[in-house]
């Protein structure tokens, strides 16, 4: 639904310092805190619940039909800080669905930045890293709701077991040239989501530690 990912990108927006100095932590679940961390629901509400595993804390993420993300209002500074950090696991894939249209528009984990529009809340863009469940890995494209201001990169996709955990690198900066053809130097927000709304399935995710560092 388009409601469900405009409001994310009209709602993450946040004027301020910039951080750089060393790694950015942005969310921190290992130590058991979301601070900063601001709910948004659209269709009924994925469940986000901190859980030990073993030693560790990490972030749970549950959605029946649902969708509803966390976002966290932070600019960072993209020329000392390029690098996008952090671990993710899914424990199902959606079959049957087509992420590139409306009917499909679900996805069991994902985890995006977001570039404030300013006045012009239209010129706001998402770059989406989804871990996918029926596209290729390295696969490119428009959100079917929102195909010119939020674009979608399969970090994961068909050809990737389900049940592990995998830590990411993503130099956003460049992802950002790559893909929406334009050098930005910061980014204002950053999100993560579970949902399955669209397709009224079922997906369970967890999310580790996400920061920045230089590379």
């Amino acid at each position: 639904m388009m409601k469900k990912l405009y409001v994310v990108l009209a709602g993450l927006l946040l004027s301020g310092s910039v951080l750089a100095q060393g790694n950015v932590p942005i969310g921190e679940f290992s130590k058991g805190q979301l601070a900063g961390w601001e709910p948004k629901a659209f269709s009924g509400k994925t469940q986000y619940q901190l859980v030990k595993e073993g030693n560790n804390t990490i972030l749970k993420a549950t959605s029946n039909s649902s969708a509803s993300g966390l976002g966290r209002k932070i600019r960072v500074d993209l020329t000392k800080t390029p690098v996008l950090n952090w671990m993710w696991r899914v424990d199902n894939k959606l079959e049957n669905l087509n992420e590139q249209t409306k009917q499909g528009d679900d996805y069991v984990a994902r985890v995006y930045v977001i570039l404030d529009g300013g006045l012009l809340v239209w010129n706001t863009k998402a770059l989406n890293y989804v871990w996918s469940s029926n596209q290729p890995r390295g696969t490119t494209w428009g959100n079917a709701f929102l195909p010119k201001n939020a674009k979608m990169t399969a970090v994961r996709g068909t050809q990737d077991k389900v049940g592990g955990w995998v830590r990411e690198k993503r130099n956003v900066r460049a992802d950002f040239k790559r893909i929406y053809g334009q050098d930005i130097t910061h980014i204002d927000g950053v999100a993560l989501m579970t949902d399955t709304d669209n397709g009224k399935g079922q997906a369970t995710a967890a999310y580790g530690d996400i920061f920045f560092s230089a590379k």
